[in-house]
């Protein structure tokens, strides 16, 4: 995997609640790929993530969602936790933010409850794919073909459902980011 990524800058859009290892073990394999990953928050300072529903590490924020240009970074990944995914959603300027990396074409991962951040960016309309499960109503709600796969590979967008599956999700989202 290393340098495939060779220098490319990607966005993880995150807030307090996300789960930890839905951040970590892409960020990482990122890392190995060369990537360089930053850190898009909708607050200064820190997050706090989760393991499930206990808080666990803290992670520094390198750029707030509203003064973030899309413009300046390759892909996007989007972790998970139902707090993050809801508090993200909930945020004018995140769902901006995920939405203009479709309108540019740009590689878009999610994982969990992240693709309800794209539900809302109005963004999963006639794409197949997947999440964690009690988002799948939502999802084809909002037009998505929903299917219970580990990792789904619709365009330019990578989903996968829940921490079981971070294997397949970030090997996959490092294929994708690089042939993009």
């Amino acid at each position: 995997m290393s340098g495939e990524l060779n220098g490319k800058r990607v966005a993880v859009l995150a807030t307090d609640g996300v789960e930890q290892v839905e951040l970590e073990r892409p960020w990482q394999a990122l890392v190995d790929a060369g990537a360089q990953p930053q850190l898009v928050g909708l607050e200064p300072g820190s997050i706090t993530m989760y393991q499930h529903i206990d808080k666990g590490d803290t992670k520094p924020v390198d750029v707030v969602v509203s003064q973030a240009d899309p413009g300046a970074f390759d892909a996007l990944v989007l972790p998970g936790g139902v707090i993050n995914g809801d508090f993200v959603r909930a945020d004018a300027d995140a769902v901006a933010f995920a939405k203009a990396f479709f309108d540019a074409g740009k590689p878009v991962a999610a994982i969990c409850h992240a693709p309800w951040v794209l539900a809302e960016a109005d963004v999963v309309r006639g794409r197949r794919m997947t999440s964690w499960p009690s988002l799948q109503t939502d999802l084809r709600n909002a037009g998505a073909d929903w299917v219970d796969e580990e990792v789904v590979v619709d365009g330019n967008l990578t989903t996968s459902r829940n921490p079981d599956d971070l294997d397949a999700f970030s090997a996959t989202l490092v294929q994708q980011f690089a042939s993009a």
